[in-house]
């Protein structure tokens, strides 16, 4: 079967490995599904192992982890041969033609909406699950610095659960033009408007009851969140970091009295049927984060639209191949 291999930094390829079955349930194996990827997206965390930044050690598999398919075979009792589910692999590992995940990381989908709709569930997943970390956002002013695929999700969440002010900042004019259609009410460039002005503008001087931070890695943006935030505000830091920040002015954190809240590993049980649920109702509409998309043989291109953001690009998605065959 195929998998994917990072070679190089920037560099991915697609080689042959041995093929994955099912452990059998008397091997210690049980509660678990042989997966095929169907529709898989990239999301920002997979971007370490595709540049390699060093953060993670680059395995066979890196990186996929957003990914809709069928189920093959199972020894578990929650699916069936030939659902179709949601399913989340461990490590991010999921470029592969077929593999073993436990049944528990998967979820099925809700038949009112397409197979792309439907993927978004998993990154939607994500944002519930960190936005349950606050104590409320009705009525409040909130600033969102990132207007990447994560920040545009945070859009139409907090404007689901009735914020009343939602500020998309972000150094792309291209992205933040897709803002105001996803839920925010403004939108700051922040390549050529200096943010901390234009949100005191914003908000008369008081500045944001809460900053959500969805940049995260080497671009982490935690000083302009503790401007960006009011008195005894709240900031939700949701992007990934580096393993060490250098030069955050945690005085100045200390001496506004801010909350810092951090997110992850969204519950199975929770988190993402509540995503799905809400797609599949109609509370939020997610077709216009999909900007690109490409087949599998094509995952180099795929990976590069992504990372270098071309023309904007937000949710880029993959086709897998269904035969078996990698070049289709």
């Amino acid at each position: 079967m195929f998998a994917g291999l990072i070679t190089a930094p920037r560099r991915i390829e697609l080689v042959d490995t041995p093929l994955v079955t099912l452990p059998d349930s008397s091997d210690g194996g049980g509660n678990q599904i042989l997966f095929r990827p169907q529709l898989g997206c990239l999301c920002g965390s997979d971007l370490p192992f595709f540049e390699q930044t060093g953060e993670y050690t680059v395995e066979l598999g890196h990186s996929l982890h957003e990914i809709i398919g069928t189920v093959v075979a199972t020894n578990g009792c929650r699916f069936q041969e030939g659902d179709t589910v949601l399913a989340v692999p461990e490590d991010q590992r999921g470029m592969f033609e077929q593999f073993v995940v436990d049944e528990d990381r998967a979820i099925p989908l809700d038949s009112r909406v397409t197979i792309e709709q439907a993927l978004m569930a998993q990154p939607l997943g994500t944002v519930i699950c960190a936005l349950k970390k606050l104590p409320g956002v009705l009525d409040q002013d909130v600033a969102v610095v990132g207007q990447g695929p994560i920040g545009q999700l945070f859009n139409a969440s907090l404007r689901n659960l009735g914020a009343r002010q939602v500020i998309g900042i972000d150094l792309l004019p291209e992205r933040i033009k897709r803002s105001a259609s996803l839920g925010a009410t403004s939108t700051v460039c922040s390549r050529d408007t200096d943010p901390i002005e234009a949100v005191a503008e914003l908000t008369d001087g008081h500045m944001v009851d809460t900053v959500i931070e969805v940049v995260g890695h080497r671009d982490q943006a935690l000083n302009l969140c503790i401007d960006l935030c009011r008195e005894k505000g709240k900031i939700l830091y949701f992007g990934v970091p580096p393993e060490r920040i250098d030069g955050i002015r945690w005085r100045d954190l200390m001496l506004k009295n801010l909350t810092v809240h951090t997110s992850i590993n969204p519950d199975f049980d929770r988190d993402f049927p509540l995503a799905m649920r809400w797609i599949g109702e109609g509370r939020v509409q997610l077709e216009s984060l999909i900007t690109h998309r490409y087949p599998l043989a094509e995952i180099q291109q795929a990976f590069e639209t992504f990372s270098q953001r071309v023309e904007g690009a937000l949710k880029v998605l993959v086709d897998f191949p269904q035969n078996g065959n990698r070049r289709s």
